[in-house]
């Protein structure tokens, strides 16, 4: 369903107590805390009380960082790179964006859905050029953008192994990044390597598997925790954050963190 710029700046809004709840607000008369808005998918969107246990890792990306950094999840289920900019959503990002702040962005698993043009990408053209047009507005507006390859789904061969689903999506992100020195958080390929670690039988515990439901894509609150870890964790690595930004990296967070807000009615 295609929406207005006038509903889609008005789900922004009513979406942004979340966001900024999770990790607090600037102190009256103190310095205006920079903020971490993430552009994606479903991967990492903010999740309702009808999806539950469904988790975005964006959900618990606000654990592993301080309380002076905010996070403004703009991440929706169902969209690409290129249906985001269509809907009026990365205008809405970026009329909120101040300089100083971050755009984290990924995009690729509904880049990959060929039969639908509305949100079809090729990976080494049209992915590319939309990625671009998110690093360029961030930029024009003294804010850094940081680019992040997909979460991998939960695929594994015969043997246990587990595969790559994105195919040339990944690559072309990471050529995007060192072409334009973006910062990539590689997290496909972190994810891959976590899945395999933790096999076919134990990655189940940490995708949206219920008793009716075996969904290979979606992540569920231990799944989201893990992968929102990983990104903090490349945040620090690729010095876009530091030591002063991140928090718990190393602890055990409690599933009971997550919740699943009911619905915004407009």
């Amino acid at each position: 369903m295609s929406l207005s710029r006038r509903q889609v700046t008005t789900a922004a809004v009513a979406a942004a107590p979340l966001a900024f709840a999770a990790t607090g607000t600037a102190q009256a008369g103190g310095r205006r805390p920079r903020t971490l808005y993430i552009a994606g998918d479903s991967t990492a969107a903010q999740k309702y009380a009808d999806a539950a246990p469904e988790t975005g890792w964006g959900t618990a990306l606000p654990f592993f960082l301080r309380k002076e950094l905010s996070v403004a999840n703009h991440a929706v289920n169902g969209r690409s790179s290129k249906s985001f900019v269509d809907e009026g959503r990365l205008d809405v990002v970026l009329g909120l964006i101040r300089p100083g702040d971050l755009l984290l962005v990924q995009f690729a698993h509904n880049d990959e859905k060929e039969a639908d043009p509305t949100r079809y990408t090729e990976p080494w053209t049209t992915y590319r050029d939309h990625l671009r047009r998110y690093a360029d507005g961030a930029r024009a507006r003294g804010a850094r953008p940081v680019l992040a390859t997909p979460v991998e789904r939960r695929r594994f061969d015969a043997a246990g192994t587990a595969r790559p689903s994105h195919g040339e999506y990944p690559a072309a992100m990471r050529a995007l990044a060192r072409e334009e020195g973006v910062a990539l958080l590689d997290v496909q390929a972190l994810s891959l390597a976590l899945w395999q670690r933790l096999g076919a039988e134990g990655t189940k515990a940490y995708f949206n598997w219920t008793a009716t439901e075996q969904d290979n894509t979606h992540l569920n609150p231990p799944g989201a925790i893990a992968v929102a870890r990983l990104v903090a964790r490349e945040l620090l690595r690729t010095r876009v954050l530091a030591h002063r930004d991140v928090r718990r990296l190393d602890e055990e967070i409690p599933e009971s963190w997550i919740s699943w807000p009911a619905p915004a009615t407009a």
